[in-house]
């Protein structure tokens, strides 16, 4: 299919990436150079915006920072991407946003004829490198079947969740779970030699237990190893807890208590680091 990816960060590059290796036609845009060259260095089509990268497009992918950066990408007055973009087309926002603008998308989408998918990803660097990424998708059954030769190339499940902001609601709360057991896990090997214990010894065991997801553990190893290169960075998290905050419409204790770990972490200088870096709150 021929498919635009605008949005070429740490995941959009590599989603690129993998959508050229599986046979797609792919343009791509940036708003930095770098990651534009290096693609159409391997055989992509550079677009010098998002209107003019998806002027051809059967699917247009967005995977940008926020509500904001998938604000300007879709609809800026002068070179948003829903300007150019065919009544036929499928528009997917794979970033991590709130489900009120992915509703609002859709709106603006649906006057356009466009159908919309929100399909925001589980899975980091290396699953999108591999094509083994987990889509939680909003929108209607006719757009995901129509987006399926995209979304598999790029991974290896596409879960529909419901209505447009359904796959952006059940990411916000995915990634909240992750982040409650990652800033848990740090508070404990912080305690752990405190009370006697090896932390590595600790976090061998533990990783035994049923208590222990296969995210924390990898998580703890992490944290062990101090491996804080950032595969899902401390300031992400924060911003998709914020998000979640905001939107859940009632308290949410063990949320907001872990927000409140990452905040300092940002304040701390950790804000670039991996999530698993909020261990060195308690070193």
């Amino acid at each position: 299919m021929k498919v635009a990816v605008m949005g070429l960060g740490a995941m959009g590059a590599r989603m690129a990436r993998r959508l050229m290796e599986s046979g797609h036609e792919v343009t791509v845009w940036n708003r930095s150079d770098g990651p534009a060259d290096a693609l159409a260095a391997a055989g992509a089509r550079r677009a010098a915006s998002p209107a003019e990268a998806v002027a051809d497009a059967e699917v247009a992918l967005g995977m940008v920072r926020d509500d904001g950066a998938s604000r300007s990408v879709w609809l800026d007055t002068e070179h948003g991407a829903l300007r150019a973009l065919r009544a036929d087309a499928v528009a997917i926002e794979s970033s991590t946003v709130t489900p009120a603008w992915v509703r609002e998308l859709a709106g603006a989408c649906a006057s356009r004829r466009i159908a919309l998918l929100d399909a925001p990803v589980l899975g980091s660097r290396g699953q999108a490198e591999a094509g083994a990424l987990i889509h939680l998708v909003g929108g209607t059954a006719a757009a995901l079947s129509a987006a399926t030769p995209v979304l598999a190339a790029l991974g290896q499940a596409a879960h529909h969740m419901g209505p447009s902001g359904a796959g952006a609601a059940a990411k916000l709360l995915v990634n909240s779970l992750l982040g409650i057991q990652v800033a848990a896990l740090a508070e404990l090997l912080g305690a752990a030699p405190r009370l006697g214990l090896d932390p590595r010894r600790f976090v061998a065991v533990l990783g035994e237990t049923p208590p222990c997801s296969p995210a924390a553990r990898a998580a703890a190893q992490g944290m062990l190893a101090h491996a804080f290169a950032p595969a899902f960075p401390i300031d992400l998290l924060e911003k998709d807890f914020a998000y979640l905050l905001v939107m859940a419409g009632q308290a949410l204790p063990m949320s907001d208590a872990a927000r409140s770990v990452f905040e300092r972490a940002k304040a701390q200088g950790l804000a670039g680091k991996n999530m698993t870096a909020v261990a060195e709150l308690y070193a």
